[in-house]
């Protein structure tokens, strides 16, 4: 997604519904830690064949969600939880940096920023969650791009960030206002130019989201002041 209005917002393939409906049911319970995710028994499940229940699977693989054990099946990793909190420690550094770099070479995409959170804007009035993810990936996107640094950015793609964010919205029940009131948040530090409060912002954006006792500064959660 480019922020370009007249352009088609990408929607979830087959695989990927699969890949988010195991995620709520791995989340909330349903599906226990060390359980076997059988790819016949998903199809069924699901109504389709196996092909996109195995690349959900993959994607699912991919994230640290599940795991193939040679000649015994895909399981449930135990600690799912913890796996998605580490992830968000890494991005949030990730994104910092590339704010940084972005920042001082004078390329902050500040038009294309804009345009996703009016996307975002337009999904949570829609209450369109997919609609909102997309455009939240598309928004950080736009600033690890910026940053022109090749290995910064693989590294961000490798943490799998449309299905992460996917499995955030799910796993913290998340809504799509909620996604266009922070990202608007953080627009508004970046347009104001101050370097390191722009750069702080970006760490503590997706360092909320590791949902550790305390925040990137050491102050314990709940903390007055």
């Amino acid at each position: 997604m480019t922020g370009n209005a007249e352009q088609p917002l990408a929607r979830l393939t087959l695989a990927q519904q699969i890949r988010d409906a195991l995620v709520s049911r791995i989340v909330s319970g349903e599906i226990k830690p060390g359980q076997r995710l059988v790819e016949t028994q998903l199809a069924a499940t699901y109504g389709t064949s196996q092909a996109p229940v195995r690349e959900a699977l993959r994607e699912l693989e991919s994230m640290r969600m599940v795991e193939t054990r040679p000649r015994r099946g895909t399981f449930v990793r135990h600690f799912v939880q913890q796996t998605l909190k580490e992830s968000y420690v890494v991005r949030a550094a990730l994104e910092e940096t590339a704010t940084r770099l972005a920042m001082l070479g004078g390329r902050l995409p500040l038009a294309e920023l804009r345009a996703e959170v009016k996307a975002m804007r337009a999904a949570a009035k829609a209450d369109d969650a997919e609609a909102a993810c997309w455009a939240s990936v598309a928004f950080h996107r736009h600033i690890v791009r910026a940053a022109h640094n090749e290995l910064l950015a693989l590294s961000w793609e490798a943490l799998q960030i449309e299905a992460r964010t996917a499995v955030t919205m799910v796993a913290a029940d998340v809504s799509p206002r909620q996604v266009a009131r922070d990202h608007a948040e953080l627009l508004a530090s970046l347009e104001a130019g101050d370097l390191e409060q722009a750069c702080r912002h970006a760490r503590d954006h997706q360092w909320h989201y590791a949902d550790l006792p305390h925040d990137a500064h050491g102050k314990a959660r709940g903390s007055a002041g």
